[in-house]
């Protein structure tokens, strides 16, 4: 590991300052201790952030919630206002990491999770991702687990974060500061696809930080679910994620959330799908129709097909469960 400055800042316009020439905010570090460790990030100068006032849940005046970006992950899934109002965020949580990981990752870091690609963690293959214009080596490599929707020649990677395929369905808003002041980034706005540059995973300028993520009010998120799909039972990575929520009044569909992870370099608002079931019958056919009408885009390689049947019966299986009022 390359040797590095370390310094703790005592608020935002201190962190904001010292990472102006180059440092890099350091919350939980589940993340960037690992890539610090394996080369495959290096920094002149970590900023802790662990100790700015970030730490807090507070409700609204309209019933959404303020979550700050250094809120641990445990405590966001244990907040009553989080279990009862949006019970997929909770979910998502608690299927994404062990108890020990969830007491360090944050919300913030959650957000800005990098690809477990095994050829981006690998420094001894090429990656677009790691070193712009390497090559990709999951192109014709081990793809199990490589993106189905918005790839490109240069990637194929996958998001990672479990947190975010609810929060994608919610039309979250990501609150930043950096140089230029304070802004608010809509959350579909916040990852990129990886077109030429798949280097870049989000829209934040140099120097920015996440301070919170706002969840809207909605009402039907109280009948929601997160459904995960993976290869063991115990803690890994998604190969299919769902976060959905539904309204149905007298078998009708009347509104609908719907989000996928592990299919994307970004989590995956499925708004076709969405657009699909609006004003009709919740029925199996109908649901299966929909995430046909989402699928349509799906490009999967010859490691990663069975994606697609995957994506399918999760997402079917899923909004039946919810249409028949069942979140268990």
């Amino acid at each position: 590991m390359k040797p590095f400055a370390y310094e703790r800042a005592t608020t935002v316009d201190d962190a904001l300052a010292l990472a102006a020439d180059g440092g890099v905010f350091l919350a939980g570090g589940t993340n960037l201790v690992d890539h610090l460790r394996l080369g495959i990030r290096e920094a002149d100068r970590l900023v802790d952030i662990s100790r700015l006032p970030l730490d807090e849940v507070t409700e609204r005046d309209d019933g959404g919630l303020v979550i700050g970006a250094g809120v641990r992950n445990s405590d966001l899934a244990a907040h009553p206002l989080v279990r009862t109002r949006y019970p997929f965020v909770t979910q998502a949580l608690v299927a994404g990491a062990s108890g020990q990981l969830r007491n360090m990752a944050t919300t913030g870091g959650n957000l800005l999770q990098r690809t477990r690609c095994v050829y981006f963690q690998d420094l001894t293959t090429p990656c677009n991702k790691r070193e712009p214009g390497a090559g990709c080596s999951a192109l014709e490599g081990f793809g199990r687990y490589n993106a189905l929707l918005g790839t490109s020649e240069h990637c194929v990677a996958v998001h990672p974060s479990d947190l975010c395929v609810p929060l994608a369905a919610l039309d979250a808003e990501v609150v930043v500061a950096g140089p230029a002041g304070e802004r608010r980034i809509p959350f579909g706005e916040l990852h990129r696809l990886p077109g030429d540059r798949p280097d870049l995973d989000t829209t934040l300028e140099p120097g920015e930080l996440v301070l919170a993520v706002e969840l809207p009010p909605l009402a039907m998120a109280v009948r929601s679910r997160y459904r995960k799909v993976r290869e063991r039972a115990s803690y890994a990575f998604a190969l299919v994620s769902v976060a959905a929520a539904l309204d149905v009044e007298d078998g009708v569909v009347r509104d609908v959330r719907l989000a996928l992870g592990g299919v994307s370099h970004r989590p995956h608002r499925a708004r076709a799908a969405e657009d699909a079931l609006r004003g009709r019958p919740a029925t199996e056919a109908e649901l299966r129709a929909a995430i046909e009408a989402e699928l349509e885009a799906a490009r999967p390689g010859p490691h990663n097909a069975f994606k697609v049947p995957l994506v399918r019966n999760t997402v079917v299986d899923t909004l039946a469960r919810l249409a028949e009022g069942s979140a268990a």
